[in-house]
Formats: structure tokens, C-alpha cells, sequence
């Protein structure tokens, strides 16, 4: 691991009066063999927070923060890298809630591992000695591919119900598996994940959702969904998605539930579209219960997924982006819209149109697992570019006029910002009227019209 490690990091080691270690992800995942080019260094020493924080400052870190009553200590190097440092301590807990209620600094490396949640995650690299110090047999853990936890896992989950949704995310992200005692623990515990801040909960499964950049590969978001679903923690954090489990879908449409549909809508869609894949079939279970059929799940699920994104406290963008695709993703499923109202569509939400189109696939291989294109973003794509060639402006700033020219033209107020929406609509149907005279005399026309 010595190839890895920063000179500073290294050098840093060499300025402390006590052995310096690196521990959790960076060490796994150099031993699993899949590092990547910028590891997350978190340290652990017996030394004291004040003395890391000198030996720091002389080797050049600058030092972000220092937290006393954790023990932790928070930097940067010369390149901008940052490093948490955590003393080495003893843990507890109130039963299911994230943040340790007492805290012992000690100098036994195996206390320190046990308050850690996976063994994998507890193996130690002394940066000086260039050796490994493993207390809890993470290593062979490592090489199986097995998340076990530091301690029986009814401890380790009832101590932080944070580490149910890490189970699932590292999971993902490593491409392990949990042991079977994991998974029970998991499975009895899952209510404490209602104790957990919901703007962790988030970070959590913004994780998992993007978990193929990691090592574990192409299918680790929708392994890790299934695993969310197995031990029940689905269930406690997104009952309206998880209430699609085991609802039948038309078998000429689909071959799956609700629920794994929504599933597999994660694993073929994009980075930029998972939220809206996972959820763009939220409305269903709802609409099923109450109306007997899933005809209006567009915009029920809309309405849920705003509900529940903000329940998770998840960005305003985000949300409303989610909320949006999921309102749109079933518009000319059937291909029966007439080209003109499609112009218009695709004008009107142009801004999420690749992401609308990306959505539309995702659900099309989601059905039967078919990777062809998608015949609805077949003909749009096909209707955008007849646009596209004949010169459809798309947006505002793209019309041959602007505000001014309507200005001078004699419109004013909110008549000046409907006229210039009625022109990119009268131009939606043929490019070739975004020419600046042509629309001056429609807007002039149009104007007496509406008088």
C-alpha cells in the first residue's frame, strides 16, 4: 500500500510520536483491488487530536477543524486532499440513534475496531511499519467478499440503524455480500432506521444510486436495491415504493411486479435519471388501491414522489426534477399523439427532454428486459429532428424577436410575455416562421385579435 499513500501523508507519519494507520475503505478496497485513483484517507491513531493537529501543521496540512469531544480532526494537503482523523475510542450508544452517547479514548487498536461497523472496514495500515494490523479478521473477509459485522449484529445495528442502509450501500458499492448473521440482524432491526436524521437517509441512498462508480460494478445500484427489500429497510423509509412489491402489472406489457420494474428501471437508466427511475411508478400501488387500475399514476406518482423526496429533505432541484419526469415519463405511450401536439410537448419541456428520453428507455428495457429502442422515443426523436432541420426555435432566446421589438411594437406588461410564448408557439409547427418580420406581423395580427 506504501505505492498509494501521499509523501505528505507518509511524512506525517514519520513527524508522530505514536503509529499512524490508515483504516476503512481505502484499505479494503486496496486489498480487494479496486482503488480508486483518489481513495478517501481516513487515519486513526492512539496520538491525541492536539498532537496530530502539530504534526500535521509542520508538514504542511492545513487543518480544517478539530473536534475534541470525538477526537477528530479534519484536513487538507498541499493539494487540496482532504483527511479525517479520528482518535482511537470506545463507543456507545442509545439504542438506534447515529450519534455515540458516550465516548472513551483508548490505546487498544481492537477496542477502536469494534466500533466500527464491518470487519472489512476495520482492517489497519500502519503508514511507518508498512504493515497490516487486522484485530477482527477483516482481511480473509476481504478476500471472501463478505460484510460481517465488528460484533453480533443485533449490537452493531441496534447501536447506529444508520448502518442498515450502510449494509445495503457498501454492498453495492464493493460488490460483497452479507453474511446470513448480517442480514437476520438486519432484518429484526430495521424499524431503527425511523430514528435516523432524514438528510442522512438521503446521502445514504444518493449513494447507493450511484454506486456503479465504484467497484461494484454495472448492476450494484439494483443489487443494492434488492438488498434494501430483502432485510425489510425499504419497507421503513419508502413504504409507497416498497408497496409495489408483488403487484401483478399486465403480463403482455410487463414481466415484472411494480416494484422490481422500478427496480430494473434504476439498473437501465443513466446516473442523471436514477431518482426519476426508481420512482416513476410510485403512483401505482396507490392508484390500484384506490381506483382499481393505474391510469392516473403519472400524476399521482408525481405528487408521491414530491411528497416523499421531501420528506427526505432531498434537494428542491432534485425534487422537482423527479417530480416532473415522473409526471411526464408515460405521455404517447401508445404513439397515438399527433405530431403536432408532440412539436408542442417537446418545446414545453425541452429543458428535460434528454432526460425525459433517457427515462422513456430506462422503463421500455425494464419491462421485458429489452434493450432495442424504445418506440415512443423513436418517433419523438425522429419529430425533433424534422424540427431541429427546419429551424424550430426551442426556446425564448431562440426567436427571431425579443421583448424589445414587442415593446416597440406598442405590447406592454404581461401581454408582452404571452405574445412572446404564442410566437414560439406559432413557430413550434414550421421553423421557417422564425424569421424577425414574419413575426412582428403575426404578433401584430394576433394583438388585434385579442383586443
Amino acid at each position: 500500500m506504501q505505492r498509494i499513500l501521499p509523501a505528505q501523508l507518509k511524512a506525517l507519519a514519520a513527524a508522530l510520536d505514536a503509529p499512524l494507520y490508515v483504516v476503512g475503505g481505502s484499505v479494503r478496497d486496496f486489498l480487494a483491488g479496486h482503488l480508486a485513483d483518489r481513495a478517501d484517507w481516513d487515519l486513526a491513531s492512539p496520538a491525541s487530536e492536539d498532537a496530530l493537529s502539530r504534526a500535521a501543521e509542520q508538514c504542511g496540512f492545513t487543518v480544517r477543524a478539530v473536534y475534541r469531544n470525538t477526537g477528530t480532526v479534519k484536513l487538507t494537503d498541499r493539494e487540496g486532499v482532504g483527511y479525517e482523523f479520528t482518535r482511537f475510542r470506545s463507543d456507545k450508544y442509545v439504542r438506534g440513534v447515529h450519534t455515540p452517547s458516550e465516548i472513551t479514548f483508548t490505546t487498544d487498536i481492537a477496542l477502536d475496531a469494534r466500533r466500527r461497523d464491518f470487519c472489512a472496514n476495520a482492517v489497519y495500515y500502519d503508514i511507518a511499519a508498512g504493515t497490516y494490523v487486522d484485530p477482527l479478521g477483516g482481511i480473509p473477509d476481504i478476500r471472501a467478499g463478505i460484510l460481517r459485522t465488528v460484533a453480533p449484529a443485533e449490537k452493531v445495528f441496534g447501536e447506529d440503524g444508520l448502518r442498515l442502509l450502510r449494509l445495503a450501500r457498501l454492498a453495492a458499492q464493493t460488490g460483497f455480500s452479507p453474511d446470513e448473521a448480517s442480514l437476520a440482524g438486519a432484518k429484526l432491526h430495521r424499524a431503527l432506521i425511523r430514528d435516523i436524521a432524514p438528510e442522512r437517509i438521503f446521502a445514504e441512498l444518493e449513494l447507493l444510486l450511484h454506486a456503479d462508480e465504484k467497484a461494484g460494478g454495472a448492476d450494484a445500484p439494483y443489487r443494492g436495491l434488492c438488498l434494501l427489500r430483502e432485510t425489510g429497510v425499504l419497507s421503513e423509509i419508502m413504504p409507497e415504493l416498497a408497496a409495489g412489491d408483488h403487484m401483478a402489472q399486465r403480463a403482455d406489457f410487463h414481466d415484472h411486479d411494480v416494484l422490481e420494474h422500478s427496480f430494473r428501471c434504476v439498473r437501465y437508466a443513466p446516473p442523471s435519471i436514477r431518482w426519476a427511475a426508481l420512482l416513476h411508478d410510485v403512483g401505482k400501488p396507490a392508484c390500484m388501491l384506490e381506483d382499481g387500475n393505474f391510469h392516473d399514476h403519472p400524476a399521482r406518482g408525481a405528487a408521491i414522489a414530491t411528497e416523499l423526496l421531501t420528506r427526505l429533505k432531498a434537494p428542491k432541484k432534485l425534487t422537482e426534477e423527479t417530480a416532473a419526469l415522473v409526471a411526464l415519463h408515460m405521455r404517447d405511450f401508445n404513439l397515438q399523439m399527433k405530431e403536432s401536439k408532440v412539436r408542442r410537448e417537446i418545446v414545453r419541456d425541452y429543458a428535460l427532454l434528454d432526460k425525459l428520453f433517457a427515462l422513456r428507455q430506462a422503463d421500455f428495457s425494464a419491462c421485458k428486459d429489452d434493450l432495442s429502442p424504445a418506440p415512443a422515443v423513436q418517433k419523438w426523436s425522429t419529430v425533433l429532428e424534422k424540427m431541429r432541420r427546419e429551424g424550430v426555435p426551442f426556446t425564448l432566446k431562440e426567436l427571431a424577436v425579443t421583448g424589445d421589438d414587442l415593446r416597440q411594437a406598442g405590447f406592454l406588461g404581461e401581454r408582452l410575455g404571452t405574445a412572446l410564448h404564442e410566437l414560439l408557439d406559432y413557430c413550434t409547427q414550421d421553423g421557417r416562421r422564425n424569421q424577425r418580420e414574419t413575426l412582428l406581423r403575426h404578433a401584430q395580427r394576433q394583438n388585434k385579435e385579442n383586443l
